[in-house]
């Protein structure tokens, strides 16, 4: 065995432990799998010999999952044969934890995906002590589904009810979370504890079987005949329906196998899982899932997007100007991995408000039962608010939030760069503003660097980190680290106007402003968006982001092209938010209303004067094709970007392109979007596109040479 060791010791305890060579954690190869057959076929042949057997890790992990590369190579005739593979795997759980012998889980670090139900074969699992480590069953969030027993072992031991959240949802829980559910036997704070504690269940558990094989076994809470169970089983699907929009086929199969599986026999129900898992996996929705939120997303997390040679660094002290809602979650964000923080505004007052943003956040999490308040009191005395600019003497980075003024930052910049420690680096918090020009007001252009939050910063992950033309290595480098020492997940991208996300995102309202501009119904216009997986319509996002701001970046850009000699040519959808501003005087949400009307203790509704002015009697287009411009047209600017090398990699265009705009999480990014739909059909499509709406889809022959080029 190559990926497994087996050893049976003289008081009659056989060890199987898991440690695939060269690589830093398990995974369910094909190797493992042969592995893992051979292993309890040498169970069995022992069995006399055999008190008890033990599962554990060589790894400081226990067991991380599948191995995703091949998933990706499937296609729909490979289901079959992927079906015949996972009964098979499965055979040798069943056949191992019915054997007779007790077998117990040694779970010294996370075990997730099939890594946690390798642990379930186990009839009790012991695991460190550590609030670090992770189990659980995140396979929805890869498009998969759990098909190695969890869905039928995990309804088994909690119920239907209370499996739900793990499964459909995908929720991870630690060692103390799994010890009050009765997933975990038991905890200890070393691995030599875990093996004593494991011997001791052993010797007291002689004849340990799984709950379900007991004959007087019960479901947690019922069967789906159950009347309160069948109540909720009734409206579930379209709960479900509600918040996947039927865009994700993996929670809609979880659920699905939970309560079919529910009604029959284990080994049925086992069978009915391996079905739906071998369908789940040859699909694309399940590639493009694990193309972005494990690839794209751990070669971020390895730095694959940092500059190299250049030592890890994290500040001790971070200075925040502007104590506005940008500035405070900065600061907010900064206390919460234990950074310290100076929050400064133009006075006392504005900069303590600031900090009480934070504490509003650490009072949520302590009535969530997140965090306690000995700790948020802790980290919330991290942050000092202040008005005088000697207080960010000696930060290590100085972050400006302040408002999308080019004078503004200009003077902020000034009269902060000077506190900076010793080769400290200097950050802009713009959204739009080209960070070559902000850093014309810098002393050290080289350490000055664009640092992109999204708003709200304590919910968004991402932090798209902007290179200037002078900006070095170094800084950029820096820039990265911090933002993994906060939590937040980097993309770098060179300067532009408007980056990556800010212009991706200005097509995706666009183009629903140029649908109403066309005559479209506006209610036809916001279910498309919604239909195509985006959190809400262009014409609602457009309120809330301010259509008076999107008019102020026009005129700006105006400038901007005209001082550089170059013209600037309005497009219908921004000619009409044009007009809804200065004719109309809807500035949007913020400003009273802007395509929506807000009435104060009722829900949000359309404004009638959309249809009087702009909508045509008559003009209807299909659903199918409005999503297809909504994706289209936000993917073919990606790939512009990308052609530009404004972006320099997939893996920051995808992973930009879902955490930074909503880009729908189904597609796996704006890029493989395009490989998905497959390059051929996607630049047919968007020449017909071209022809019907205009050059913003056309694909020019550089752009499709990328395309071609950064194919996976």
């Amino acid at each position: 065995m190559q990926t497994i060791r087996y050893e049976l010791d003289a008081e009659g305890i056989a060890t199987i432990t898991f440690d695939a060579p060269g690589s830093p954690v398990n995974t369910m190869t094909l190797q493992w799998q042969a592995d893992f057959a051979e292993a309890v076929a040498q169970v069995l042949a022992d069995k006399d010999k055999i008190k008890g057997v033990l599962l554990a890790s060589a790894k400081t992990t226990f067991f991380a999952g599948a191995e995703l590369t091949s998933v990706l190579q499937l296609t729909a005739a490979d289901a079959a044969e992927g079906f015949a593979r996972i009964e098979a795997m499965k055979k040798g759980f069943r056949q191992l934890e019915t054997f007779g012998r007790p077998v117990v889980s040694l779970l010294g670090g996370a075990a997730l995906g099939g890594g946690w139900e390798v642990a379930l074969i186990g009839h009790a699992r012991f695991a460190l002590d550590d609030p670090k480590i992770k189990f659980g069953t995140p396979e929805v969030t890869l498009g998969l589904i759990p098909g190695a027993t969890g869905i039928t072992k995990t309804v088994r031991l909690l119920g239907l009810m209370g499996a739900n959240p793990y499964l459909v949802e995908g929720r991870l829980f630690g060692p103390r979370e799994a010890l009050d559910l009765g997933l975990v036997t038991g905890l200890g704070d070393s691995p030599e504890a875990l093996r004593t504690m494991a011997l001791e269940w052993i010797a007291a558990h002689p004849n340990a079987v799984q709950p379900w094989d007991r004959k007087d076994y019960r479901m947690p809470g019922g069967t789906p005949a159950s009347p309160k169970i069948a109540m909720g089983l009734a409206v579930a699907p379209a709960m479900l329906n509600a918040k996947t929009r039927g865009l994700y086929p993996a929670p809609q199969a979880v659920l699905e196998t939970m309560v079919e599986g529910a009604l029959v026999d284990y080994d049925t129900a086992t069978r009915i899982e391996s079905r739906k898992l071998a369908r789940i996996m040859v699909g694309q929705n399940a590639k493009n899932m694990i193309t972005a939120f494990f690839f794209n997303l751990n070669a971020i997390r390895a730095g694959k997007s940092r500059p190299e040679g250049f030592a890890k660094w994290r500040p001790a002290k971070v200075g925040v100007l502007g104590a506005g809602m940008m500035g405070a979650g900065i600061a907010h964000a900064n206390a919460m991995r234990g950074i310290a923080s100076v929050l400064k505004d133009v006075s006392l007052e504005r900069a303590e408000a600031g900090k009480a943003h934070s504490r509003k956040l650490s009072d949520k999490a302590i009535a969530r039962g997140r965090s306690d308040a000995v700790k948020q009191a802790k980290l919330l005395a991290l942050i000092t608010p202040t008005a005088d600019t000697a207080d960010l003497k000696g930060c290590d980075l100085i972050i400006e939030a302040v408002f999308e003024q080019r004078e503004l930052k200009a003077q902020v910049t000034r009269e902060a760069e000077p506190m900076l420690a010793e080769g400290g680096v200097f950050a802009s918090n713009t959204s739009t503003l080209p960070i070559s020009g902000l850093a014309s007001a810098s002393r050290a252009p080289e350490r000055f660097v664009g640092l992109h939050f999204f708003s709200p910063v304590d919910k968004m992950k991402l932090v798209e980190i902007i290179r200037g033309r002078q900006t070095s290595d170094e800084t950029i480098a820096r820039a990265y680290d911090y933002v993994l020492a906060i939590g937040k997940t980097p993309i770098v991208v060179n300067d532009s106007r408007g980056f990556f996300t800010s212009r991706v995102f200005g097509t995706f309202v666009m183009e629903g402003a140029a649908m109403l501009a066309e005559g479209l119904p506006a209610p036809l216009i916001e279910h498309a968006g919604l239909a195509a997986g985006m959190p809400v319509g262009p014409l609602a996002v457009l309120d809330e982001t301010s259509l008076s701001l999107s008019v102020h970046v026009m005129e700006q850009t105006r400038k901007d092209l005209a001082a550089e000699g170059q013209s600037y040519e309005i497009a219908a959808g921004e000619r009409l938010v044009e007009q809804m501003v200065k004719e109309f005087k809807r500035p949007g949400r913020a400003g009273g209303g802007g395509f929506y009307d807000y009435p104060a203790g009722a829900p949000k509704a359309l404004w009638p004067g959309l249809k009087a002015h702009f909508e045509k009697p008559g003009m209807h287009a299909a659903l199918p094709d409005l999503v297809q411009r909504l994706l289209y047209r936000q993917s073919i600017e990606t790939a512009r970007c990308l052609a530009e090398r404004v972006l320099t990699s997939t893996h920051d265009a995808n992973i930009g392109s879902i955490f930074g705009i909503g880009f729908p999480a189904w597609t796996g990014g704006a890029m493989q979007f395009i490989y998905a739909e497959g390059i051929d059909r996607f630049v047919a499509n968007a020449e017909t596109l071209a022809a019907r709406h205009g050059g913003r889809f056309a694909l020019g022959a550089a752009v499709r040479d990328c395309i071609t080029r950064h194919a996976p």
